[in-house]
């Protein structure tokens, strides 16, 4: 394993530990390109990898459950850098270890994960920078509804699929989702509506009522306008902008749902 497979291998092990229900996530340089969940595993791969199945070739997979021999099979036709996940059937492993230069690693099971107090430590030249990690938590009932259309339950889940899932993209992060997958993915642009520009560009399938979240607040009303093009219903994200007025009155606009949750996440 390299150094940046173990990068990767990491952020899709800390990805799929934010859901209670069966996830998969593709993970390239870092960035998710493809999460989705499902009421089966195979399910969720599937809905993963065709979110972008070009940037998954080469990506790292992560799971949050114990991997069935139909997810294996699936799997089978990609190329892959490694896996990792809580366990394999013993059929499973035996189609994933017939897979050329396949690292599959195994991990506790998540059912016993508890968050703790950790720090993330960053070295620069000459010192080393340390902070908490994120590990803060929001819950629909302290989200704040700031539009004059309140979001829908479907809206609502998929805000918070959304969020889960912008918390593990580096920032500039804006991400298209439904409420049980990604549909366009913008990591790591210099401004914020350049990475809502790239989510619909990466998008292989419609966006139209797709609900969009934003890991930090919006500077101005350029990230409305665009995701309002695409189609975009609803919007998730911090507020704490010093032109949220204009921001909200955008989304009014357009008749578009949008709540504040009041924490960032910003990924470096």
């Amino acid at each position: 394993l390299s150094y940046n497979n173990i990068l990767d291998i990491d952020s899709a092990y800390e990805t799929v530990k934010e859901f209670e229900e069966p996830a998969v996530v593709i993970i390239k340089h870092n960035n998710p390109c493809g999460v989705a969940i499902g009421p089966q595993l195979v399910e969720a791969y599937r809905k993963a990898r065709d979110c972008d199945p070009v940037s998954a070739f080469g990506g790292i997979v992560g799971f949050n459950r114990v991997v069935d021999r139909d997810t294996a099979k699936e799997m089978m036709d990609l190329f892959l850098e490694a896996i990792i996940a809580p366990g394999y059937e013993t059929e499973a492993l035996e189609i994933l270890k017939t897979k050329k230069d396949l690292r599959i690693l195994q991990t506790p099971p998540l059912s016993n994960f508890i968050p703790q107090r950790e720090f993330d430590l960053r070295k620069v030249v000459g010192g080393l920078l340390v902070q908490d990690r994120d590990l803060g938590k929001v819950t629909m009932e302290q989200w704040k509804v700031v539009t004059k259309r309140i979001p829908t339950e479907e809206e609502m889940r998929a805000m918070a699929f959304g969020w889960k899932v912008a918390k593990h993209v580096k920032s500039n992060a804006i991400v298209l989702v439904r409420e049980d997958r990604t549909i366009g993915i913008g990591a790591g642009q210099m401004s914020r509506v350049d990475s809502t520009r790239l989510a619909v560009m990466k998008a292989r399938s419609s966006t139209k009522g797709t609900t969009l979240a934003s890991d930090a607040m919006f500077p101005f009303r350029d990230n409305v306008d665009v995701a309002a093009e695409a189609g975009v219903s609803a919007i998730i994200q911090p507020g704490g902008s010093i032109r949220d007025d204009e921001v909200i009155a955008a989304a009014d606009e357009y008749n578009m749902a949008m709540v504040f949750t009041g924490m960032r996440h910003f990924r470096h």
